[in-house]
């Protein structure tokens, strides 16, 4: 099996992230939240980044924006290189530029994300002063523009309302639209249907696509929804416990997981048209940030466990054509 090399890059990387480290502050220790990730994403593909609640998903999307708070949070080594410049060595006004305008978020609860105290048209308008240096009657037309972008029926008329007055679905498509008013070359997406129905969580995922083709946009998709990430996402990685376990293309990785991980979390999702009488769970549960276990960090969970697991812990390997994982016995 080849070690993977992080000189082996894409010749059109849009986005690289070699050796990530993020740490956190706890009780006055130096915890490792996202620790040593390395992931590529090329110009108009998207990325599926998937793992269980407090594997280090969201934390990963901060420190490529550089919003984690510090104190109590620090990236402490790594490269975040985005159109062939590193992030983590800008000065804090060039970054300011690159967020918004080259790089866009939009999080998941969006309701509470978005201001109750302002209208939408405010809220979207804000953003293309900001980022664009418009004026405020050219930034209200191009938010009105943007919204009926998103499939929003009456987008004069939205613009005028509150938050509470739109559905969950209604205000995720604003939150959106304020992500890609300044066209960014990447969104990042994180648990945008979360909270959503699965009607409705069908319709954001169209839109992203369709935002994804029209625009040659790229998307890091953040979710612990396997079946989100295979509506619309080219290559997929695989998070525990704050390390990717495995990463592969999307058809490969579905059709042949090779992670224990990753198989396991196949297995709790019920086949289409299941009768479900019996949840299938993963015995156990992700270790804390400060209480890791020694060797490899899912051994205590894994039915594949050897002495080995337990003493040694295994680097991300290629074991196929672009296909790689952290496992001393994969499937």
């Amino acid at each position: 099996m080849a070690r993977f090399s992080r000189l082996d890059h894409c010749d059109d990387a849009l986005l690289r992230i070699e050796d990530l480290t993020t740490s956190f502050q706890l009780d006055g220790r130096s915890v490792c939240v996202v620790d040593g990730i390395d992931l590529e994403l090329a110009r108009g593909e998207a990325l599926g980044l998937v793992g269980e609640s407090g594997s280090g998903k969201s934390v990963t999307a901060l420190s490529i924006l550089r919003l984690v708070p510090d104190p109590p949070g620090r990236i402490v080594k790594g490269k975040v290189v985005f159109k062939g410049r590193d992030l983590l060595r800008l000065t804090a006004a060039e970054m300011r530029k690159v967020r918004g305008n080259d790089i866009a978020i939009a999080f998941q609860e969006p309701k509470t994300a978005l201001n109750p105290l302002m209208t939408v048209g405010e809220q979207v308008a804000e953003a293309a002063i900001q980022h664009r240096s418009c004026r405020r009657g050219e930034a209200r037309r191009l938010a009105g523009e943007i919204l009926a972008e998103m499939g929003i029926p009456e987008p004069r008329k939205i613009l005028e309302n509150y938050p509470h007055q739109l559905s969950g679905g209604m205000c995720q498509r604003v939150l959106i639209a304020i992500a890609l008013i300044c066209l960014p070359e990447l969104l990042i997406a994180d648990e945008v249907t979360s909270s959503l129905d699965v009607t409705i969580q069908a319709q954001i995922l169209d839109l992203l696509d369709r935002l994804r083709a029209e625009r040659h946009m790229s998307l890091l998709l953040i979710s612990h929804d396997f079946g989100v990430i295979a509506e619309i996402c080219d290559q997929v990685a695989v998070m525990y416990a704050g390390s990717i376990v495995e990463s592969a293309g999307a058809s490969s990785l579905f059709a042949h997981p090779r992670h224990p991980y990753t198989a396991a979390l196949f297995r709790s999702r019920p086949s289409p048209g299941e009768v479900v009488t019996k949840l299938r769970t993963i015995r156990g549960s992700m270790p804390r940030p400060d209480e890791l276990p020694t060797g490899c960090r899912f051994h205590p969970r894994c039915p594949r466990v050897r002495e080995e697991c337990r003493q040694q812990r295994p680097a991300l390997v290629e074991i196929g054509s672009g296909h790689r994982v952290a496992c001393f016995y994969p499937h």
